[in-house]
């Protein structure tokens, strides 16, 4: 007996050195030997899986449920099959299976199943898409408001055309994440995506940079594309427009016009089919009043216009936020945290994020780099200026969600309140966002009438000078109550 349990001891050893996952169950789909590597794919501590029914601890996606209970069910054996399941903190893992049914005699008794990891690839293929720049798509886009929902819908549906599109929003709310969902979503997917940030950018390079270089149109320069040369086919993010200097906003304007690109010191034209989104970080009328906007480029880039409202005005987007930075920093610093505890939620609740969901992932960023063990964000982990602000709004001691009973409890018992303070925060906020998109609708609908007064009526005209198609004009002229002079 001792040495049949040595040799057992033994044949785990092996399997633990696998490069392989291998999970073995029971006939009534109970963990009976979880290896290594199967503990670090799935992210789970063998402890939390062994024993227990794999369907108490995993979430799986396909209706047919796990391969390793198909297996004990119905005897099946299948041979590199792909399945994408949920461990129990959320984590989404996809693996590679090929699964065998267990027998003594004729019975049944467990099945085994060797995995391998595939969720790294599956993530390079979501987020990374050969020869663009662009990682990101819409279901990147982590909401739960409506405000957002309505961002988006219109952002998909702007998608489907070439026509410029300005994004406003506030440092930190997403707008070149939904410059990317953009173009992942266009017919130039397969194109490049350039981005450019035009505050990054020392005023006297700009030029070169956006239009390229000519050998010798200065000391030590080189032949070179510019972005636009580089997002021939695909789109151009210009990222804080209004940083640009007016100068080179009415050269960025002609290549828009023209379609052609010169290098400067260069006398040679070259035409460029480049889709542009443009970005501000400030109200576009304040810039157009200020004269940091050009107001001919402004009625060429703001074809289609949308607004990210900030962080402060869809609270209800917060916890979702916050879990999905949780899960992302679980994976990659390889803790366990479930979440915040309800009083820093709170907290979390009633703070105005200047910064936006920028600030808020690094909050949470911040936080988890000092957890020690613990499974839930309490306020010691936040940094200093934080804790100064949250911990004299505090109502709950610093203990009140130590452990995840706690936590549970006491969060079932805040939910009505925590729904009054964001549906409050909510109520406060809508005026202002209402009265930006309320702004840029009367402003969108004086271009119109503007450019359709100087053309005479004529919508081909107009579009042309817009840069748009005759049906997407017409779309917009129905949006704000237009009719063109028959």
């Amino acid at each position: 007996m001792e040495d049949r349990q040595a040799w057992r001891t033994l044949a785990e050893q092996v399997l633990d050195h696998l490069e392989e996952g291998v999970h073995v169950v029971d006939a009534q789909g109970r963990t009976v030997f979880y290896n290594a590597k199967m503990a670090v794919m799935e992210q789970m501590r063998p402890e939390d899986v062994l024993g227990r029914p794999i369907q108490e601890v995993f979430r799986f996606q396909e209706a047919g449920g796990s391969t390793l209970l198909e297996a004990v069910r119905e005897g099946r054996v299948t041979r590199n099959v792909r399945q994408t399941y949920f461990n129990s903190h959320g984590t989404r893992i996809t693996t590679i299976n090929h699964t065998y049914p267990l027998r003594l005699g004729d019975h049944i008794v467990g099945a085994v199943e060797i995995a391998r990891d595939v969720t790294r690839v599956e993530r390079l293929q979501e987020h990374l898409v050969a020869g663009t720049g662009a990682r990101y798509t819409f279901d990147a886009i982590v909401r739960a408001s409506a405000a957002m929902d309505e961002v988006v819908e219109q952002a998909r549906r702007a998608a489907r055309t070439d026509s410029s599109i300005l994004i406003v929003g506030e440092t930190g709310t997403g707008k070149e994440l939904l410059a990317q969902s953009i173009h992942q979503a266009s017919p130039r997917a397969a194109g490049p995506f350039v981005a450019q940030n035009c505050a990054a950018l020392p005023e006297a390079l700009m030029e070169g940079i956006l239009f390229g270089t000519a050998k010798g149109a200065f000391t030590g320069a080189i032949d070179r594309p510019g972005l636009f040369e580089q997002a021939h086919g695909g789109t151009l993010l210009l990222d804080e427009l209004n940083a640009m200097r007016p100068a080179l906003q009415a050269k960025l304007l002609r290549v828009l016009q023209e379609r052609t690109v010169r290098r400067l010191g260069d006398t040679k034209e070259r035409r460029v089919d480049v889709r542009i989104v443009a970005t501000m970080n400030d109200d576009p009328l304040a810039a157009l009043s200020a004269g940091r906007l050009r107001r001919d480029l402004f009625y060429r880039l703001s074809v289609v216009t949308l607004v990210l409202p900030p962080l402060r005005e869809r609270m209800e987007d917060v916890p979702v936020l916050v879990r999905t930075f949780i899960g992302k920093y679980n994976r990659l610093f390889g803790l366990h945290v479930q979440g915040v505890a309800p009083h820093l939620m709170r907290a979390f609740l009633r703070y105005h994020w200047p910064g936006n969901v920028r600030e808020l992932e690094h909050t949470v960023e911040g936080a988890m780099n000092l957890v020690q063990g613990e499974e839930w964000l309490q306020m010691h982990h936040l940094p200093l200026y934080l804790r100064r602000r949250f911990e004299a709004e505090a109502d709950a001691p610093e203990g009140s969600g130590g452990s995840a009973v706690q936590a549970q409890a006491q969060g079932a018992a805040q939910d009505a309140a925590q729904l009054q303070a964001q549906a409050a925060v909510q109520d406060a906020a809508k005026d202002a966002s209402g009265r930006l998109r309320d702004r840029l609708a009367g402003y969108e609908r004086a271009v119109l009438a503007d450019v359709l007064a100087r053309h005479g009526g004529n919508i081909s005209a107009a579009a042309r000078e817009l840069g748009t198609t005759r049906q997407n004009l017409q779309y917009h002229l129905r949006k704000v109550g237009l009719r063109p002079r028959r």
